[in-house]
């Protein structure tokens, strides 16, 4: 496995090794220990979500302000634009966000840690994406970023407007959203 730190130096890309030949592929997607060993994070992961979704439908920019959840997020099937956004008011990225393709045919993953929004769009036909979480899904405290909020400026490699769900497109601007120390 590679790890790759993007321009938030806490938000890490993971390529993992693959081995294929004419039968498939395998590849290990989670190692505890090699994880800490390469990226000196342990999490502790205790929760798992799977969504599927169809082209174009952008979920996010989520987060929660109680419980925050650090995930290793990762598409099986298709394609999505992840993105994280720093809202951590103490850092020197605060409001800065970083993006990047993950897919089934590229393998990557994203660590997007504790203290961050997250969204994904979707740019296949269809997309199976996998998270793993180190809080539980806690709805009280789960708070949303306007996706296209012109003070965080994300450039989502869309055309037009995505599909959202009534909670994402009234999400709060970064200048009125509760954000962490």
């Amino acid at each position: 496995m590679q790890v790759r730190r993007t321009a938030i130096a806490d938000v890490l890309i993971l390529e993992p090794t693959v081995y294929g030949d004419a039968r498939g592929f395998f590849l290990e997607s989670y190692n505890a220990q090699r994880f800490a060993q390469l990226t000196g994070v342990s999490p502790a992961f205790v929760q798992d979500n799977h969504s599927r979704s169809a082209r174009g439908v952008l979920r996010g920019l989520h987060y929660q302000i109680r419980q925050p959840q650090g995930k290793l997020v990762r598409a099986v099937r298709g394609a999505v634009f992840d993105v994280a956004v720093d809202l951590r008011r103490g850092s020197g990225s605060f409001g800065r966000w970083v993006g990047a393709e993950l897919s089934a045919e590229n393998h990557r993953q994203m660590w997007v840690p504790p203290g961050f929004a997250h969204g994904f769009v979707v740019l296949s036909e269809a997309a199976d994406f996998l998270y793993k979480t180190t809080d539980y899904y806690a709805p009280e405290h789960e708070r949303c970023l306007l996706w296209n909020d012109p003070a965080v400026g994300v450039h989502w490699p869309i055309d037009g407007e995505p599909l959202l769900s009534a909670k994402d497109r009234q999400g709060c601007l970064l200048e009125a959203c509760e954000t962490y120390p």
